[in-house]
């Protein structure tokens, strides 16, 4: 079966498990993704030849960056000291404590694959701990134990595992070396981490700027930070790529608000393409299992050193093993906490089983255990590997079946166990009950978020010919967006965005006058539409301030949209002949001074010595939009009214609305929104769709 033949398989399979997950909730997915991939691999004789590197870059990378991206940065700050307990310490831990016990237990394992099989089992899956420490409340330092471990633990374990790896294939182990190597490969991992996610970030802040929203475009280059980030560092760096994924997801996750605010539109389209991404690569993960399972089965079936019986006995026996260490080590986590005279040995007891059974084995264990080579350097073949893919394997089904059957009777109700491929994934509002209420939106936040979604859409609809009716609709927009922010907002915010206003106003009002003055002096326009022109701006300029603090509001639409009318309405006030030259003049003028407001605001907020980031972007977008409409509007004033402007205005309106139905479904499905704002936002839209239907029926029977 060629490669492509193979990957539709798989994908097939994955929602084949998942169409029967959704009539068998109570069965974890991943528990019946393996047994789909081994009833295939059984039936068709399906086999699958994994190359270790490209296995590690195609699966882990993403899928640690992912969680990292996911987990909660409110959490992440409370259970900073528990990460460096519970995901460094109890996973060096496991690692020789367990990889000794797992060698006094079977002596035909080498040492060091002993060492190298308790690492990859020793990461938790983040979503199968936290799904379960919910459902069984678990108090809050031990939930933040359990959950915060699964994140951290993945990079940590899967270091231990390489090294312990390499000793296994090469025969070399220095004591010396492997600290030096551990502590050059996770500083230099975390540093390639933060200065890599920081690049992005940067690129995509700057992107912004310059208003390249292209949806497309940013949303492949955030789903392919971890491949790059992965392949950057442990290819040219020779450091952790997996820890520098975590700290590039964990970074970037800090600056995702702001990507929500300022482009909610690619936010959401790249937040369904990770979920896609997980939900494919988790699925195949746990399908390769099932269809390697025959093979680790054979092989340790056809091993004279051990029965099948045996084999089996000794799944459960490192699963006891791993459990023992989890336990201890949280019983003993409680002794040392504040709460401790409140809890009596029954209920420490309770609660390190409840730590220990939900320590659930998932993706990233299997990710790692099937990189396992089939010789060694010398060319021998490694040491018991297919007994290690059993064992592997079998702790990640029994830690499943034992969370399922076990957890229920030991917290008193009945669980659903989730992982990756089965949840959407982790987000900011899960941390607590109170966290959760501070990350919901009341309507005006929603309306914001749906109405900045439909600005962007635009923004990515425009083109050459349809510039005029993009900045229209956006302007409609902005004017939303501006009446709801002015609720929104207190005394000191309105204060500094109308202080913002008149100060950038005043930036472009005196680029104006340069440009007017520039035009007059180069003969470019008569004498008398320069001073009426020159008198205008000047009183614009003189009453900004008055103006803008009596409204209290952004004022430069009302000043765009009407700049021309004004200087009309003076035209006439004086007598002045409103001939076809002197209009196409005025126009040109308009345009013009449009165009070198633009030019001034750009180069004011470029000077160093201006701090860009300090002024208010709904101002500068808002000031912005208002010109390029006035840029617009002039050079195509033949075309308002013609039937292919209707046109554009209409498709356009279907499409924003479509935008708004997207970011409205995004934030049902996120739980940022409560059922009856979400009733309330969806008459909302649909009242405006049918305000277009009306109108285009009209602008149809007109035509």
């Amino acid at each position: 079966m060629t490669v492509v033949e193979t990957v539709i398989l798989l994908v097939a399979l994955v929602l084949v498990s998942n169409l029967v997950n959704h009539y068998f909730k109570t069965i974890p997915v991943s528990l019946i993704q393996i047994f789909i991939g081994t009833t295939v691999a059984l039936v068709f004789n399906l086999k699958i030849d994994l190359n270790s590197s490209w296995f590690l870059l195609l699966f882990i990378a993403p899928l640690l960056y992912n969680d990292g991206r996911k987990f909660p940065k409110h959490e992440l700050w409370k259970l900073k000291g528990a990460i460096i307990n519970n995901a460094i310490i109890l996973v060096f831990i496991t690692i020789l404590v367990g990889g000794y016990l797992i060698y006094l237990v079977i002596p035909s394992l080498p040492l060091p694959v002993s060492f190298a099989l308790a690492a990859v089992l020793a990461p938790t899956d983040p979503v199968a701990v936290h799904s379960i420490s919910k459902q069984v409340k678990l108090p809050d330092n031990i939930l933040h134990l359990v959950s915060g471990e699964s994140l951290i633990n993945d990079a940590s374990g899967l270091i231990g595992f390489k090294y312990a790896l390499g000793v296994a294939v090469t025969g070399y182990f220095s004591f010396s070396q492997a600290i030096g190597d551990f502590f050059y490969m996770a500083s230099i991992g975390l540093l390639a981490g933060i200065i890599l996610i920081n690049l992005v970030i940067f690129i995509i802040e700057w992107l912004v700027v310059k208003g390249f929203n292209d949806v497309i475009f940013n949303t492949v280059l955030q789903v392919s930070v971890p491949f790059i980030v992965y392949l950057l560092t442990e290819k040219y760096l020779h450091a952790s790529g997996v820890i520098a994924v975590v700290v590039a997801g964990v970074f970037f996750s800090s600056k995702r608000a702001t990507f929500n605010s300022v482009q909610p539109e690619i936010n959401l389209v790249s937040e369904r393409m990770w979920d896609i991404i997980v939900y494919l690569l988790n699925g195949t993960m746990f399908t390769i299992l099932g269809v390697e399972l025959p093979v680790a089965t054979m092989g340790t079936i056809k091993n004279e050193r051990i029965s099948t019986p045996s084999a089996i006995l000794l799944v459960f026996i490192v699963w006891f093993i791993l459990l023992a260490i989890r336990v201890i080590w949280t019983y003993c986590y409680q002794l040392f906490d504040h709460e401790k005279s409140d809890k009596s040995f029954r209920i420490r007891f309770k609660i390190a089983m409840l730590s220990g059974l939900s320590g659930v084995r998932g993706a990233i264990t299997m990710a790692a255990a099937l990189t396992i080579p089939l010789h060694t350097l010398s060319g021998e073949v490694f040491p018991e590997r297919a007994l290690v893919l059993f064992i592997a394997a079998g702790v990640i089904i029994l830690s499943m079946i034992m969370a399922i059957v076990t957890l229920p009777m030991i917290a008193g109700h009945t669980l659903e166990l989730e992982t990756r491929g089965g949840v959407v994934g982790l987000e900011e509002h899960d941390d607590s009950d109170e966290d959760e209420d501070s990350f919901m939106l009341n309507l005006n936040q929603a309306k914001l978020y749906i109405l900045k979604s439909a600005v962007r859409s635009l923004e990515e609809q425009r083109r050459m010919n349809n510039q005029l009716a993009v900045y229209h609709l956006i302007l409609e927009y902005q004017h939303m967006i501006k009446s709801i922010e002015n609720d929104e907002r207190g005394e000191d915010e309105t204060l500094a965005a109308t202080t913002d206003e008149i100060k950038l106003r005043k930036v472009a009002l005196k680029g104006q006058l340069m440009e007017l003055q520039r035009l007059f002096r180069t003969n470019q326009i008569h004498k008398k539409s320069y001073l009426k022109s020159r008198k205008n701006l000047l009183k614009q300029l003189k009453n900004v301030d008055h103006i803008a603090r009596i409204r209290q509001t952004w004022l430069f639409p009302t000043f765009g949209q009407s700049l021309g009318k004004i200087l009309r309405r003076v035209s006439l006030w004086n007598g002045v002949r409103q001939d076809e030259t002197y209009g196409v003049e005025m126009r040109f003028i308009e345009r013009t001074l449009a165009k070198a407001a633009i030019k001034s605001l750009s180069e004011y907020l470029k000077n160093p010595d201006v701090n860009e980031k300090a002024f208010n972007r709904e101002v500068i977008y808002h000031l912005i939009i208002g010109y390029r409409n006035i840029v617009e509007k002039q050079k195509s004033s033949d075309f308002l009214g013609k039937k292919e402007y209707q046109d554009q205005i209409h498709k356009l309106r279907f499409r924003s609305v479509s935008a708004q139905r997207l970011s409205l479904q995004y934030l049902v499905e996120q739980g940022y929104i409560t059922h009856q704002i979400a009733i309330k936002l969806q008459q909302y839209i649909n009242h405006e769709e049918s305000l277009i239907l009306r109108s285009s029926g009209l602008h149809n029977m007109d035509h």
